[in-house]
């Protein structure tokens, strides 16, 4: 198995370039009123089938139906345009409940339908796992959101997100060249791959921006509901801000629990706390001046994400998160992966995975989450990210 190096010259980009900026559409053009894509296009070319897996049930779900409504959205706009080289694209998209194990059957039930690329997996502990059998099978995979190192540990695997460190260095870059605060504290999941790789490279960066870490306060699983005891030492040691490199869901419990014990400093994340605003029962009031890095910002002016928000909008009646958009530039790479490599229905899917990987090298897509976005050897996407702050309610460019 090939390994992959990762490159952090990226996180030197991403401190200089850290402004909400739109895409253009050159890449990826909505269609609007697209047909749904079961519907049969002018494809002489017969059908070429991707799968999707990521969690629609469980805690995560957020994440996994933004993922598959994104790339559906897509699929139907490219089927409705005359598909991909004159294939219509069959789309089927697998629940894994956020988990390793399901997300493997997941990845079985796909490759018995005849799954040629995958789209997925949403999560990180269980893209990995399936990134090791797809790899084994020699199937292209490119993960919308699977952030931790390893995901694209392979070199069948792309991924769209940036990786975990990356997303820690650029945080930490963030947050000191902006000056907003010289006191952080951190609290971060320590048995989850996501969130203590965003949290190593944060640390890192955050003593070469003279930010001083005052607190480092760990859980894991199995202490997610009561983080009263981080708090207080977040609090007690004078701390500006806190950093959360985790999901939505234990960040809407400390955003409550910091307002119960009167702690009210600035908080920060990253992509996984995209979908707060969508946590059942929480008052989104509390996370008034929230900022996170994010790669995608619905209230964008260019003319794709105006497109894209309006058509997402109209077709699942809510404003899309940044993994929406992950999933519908994931699909649009593919596209043009596909396009660029001539391929064909009638080949099997390790032929079809041999072009893509080497057809991704050529390609460069203006999409939803960056603009003139290309991909090297080590699967990792070159382009400029974006910030957003939450304003009354909503997500707001910064």
């Amino acid at each position: 198995m090939k390994k992959r190096l990762l490159s952090l010259g990226l996180a030197a980009l991403m401190a200089v370039s850290l402004t909400a900026c739109g895409g253009s559409d050159a890449g990826a053009s909505s269609a609007e009123g697209a047909a749904d894509s079961t519907e049969k296009v002018d494809a002489a070319g017969g059908v070429i089938k991707i799968g999707g897996i990521g969690p629609i049930t469980g805690g995560a779900a957020v994440y996994g139906i933004a993922v598959q409504n994104g790339a559906q959205l897509a699929v139907d706009e490219i089927n409705a345009a005359g598909g991909i080289n004159g294939m219509r694209i069959e789309f089927q998209f697998q629940d894994d409940e956020h988990d390793a194990e399901k997300a493997v059957n997941a990845y079985n039930t796909l490759k018995d339908w005849g799954m040629q690329a995958l789209v997925g997996t949403t999560t990180s502990a269980p893209c990995i796992a399936v990134a090791d059998k797809s790899a084994a099978d020699n199937i292209f995979q490119i993960t919308p959101s699977g952030s931790a190192v390893e995901c694209a540990a392979n070199p069948n695997v792309f991924r769209v997100c940036f990786s975990d460190p990356d997303q820690g260095a650029a945080s930490a870059v963030y947050i000191g060249e902006n000056k907003l605060a010289a006191k952080i504290a951190v609290i971060y999941d320590s048995s989850d791959v996501y969130s203590s790789g965003i949290y190593e490279k944060f640390a890192q960066e955050a003593e070469a921006q003279g930010l001083e870490i005052v607190a480092a306060e760990a859980f894991t699983a199995d202490s997610n509901k009561d983080f009263s005891t981080q708090l207080q030492k977040a609090k007690d040691a004078g701390a500006e801000l806190v950093f959360l490199p985790i999901y939505y869901t234990e960040a809407s419990l400390i955003l409550q629990q910091a307002n119960t014990m009167g702690f009210a400093p600035m908080f920060f994340g990253c992509d996984g706390m995209d979908g707060i605003l969508q946590v059942q029962n929480f008052d989104t009031k509390l996370a008034e001046g929230l900022m996170l890095l994010t790669p995608f910002a619905a209230d964008a002016e260019d003319e794709l994400t105006v497109s894209f928000v309006k058509n997402y909008q109209e077709k699942y009646k809510e404003t899309p998160i940044q993994f929406a958009a992950d999933a519908y530039d994931a699909v649009y790479a593919v596209k043009l992966a596909a396009e660029d490599g001539n391929i064909t229905a009638d080949m099997d899917a390790s032929a079809i995975c041999d072009i893509l990987k080497a057809s991704m090298l050529n390609i460069k897509l203006d999409g939803l989450t960056g603009e003139g976005m290309t991909w090297t050897e080590d699967g990792e996407p070159h382009k400029a990210p974006k910030a957003v702050k939450v304003v009354d309610g909503a997500y707001t460019a910064m």
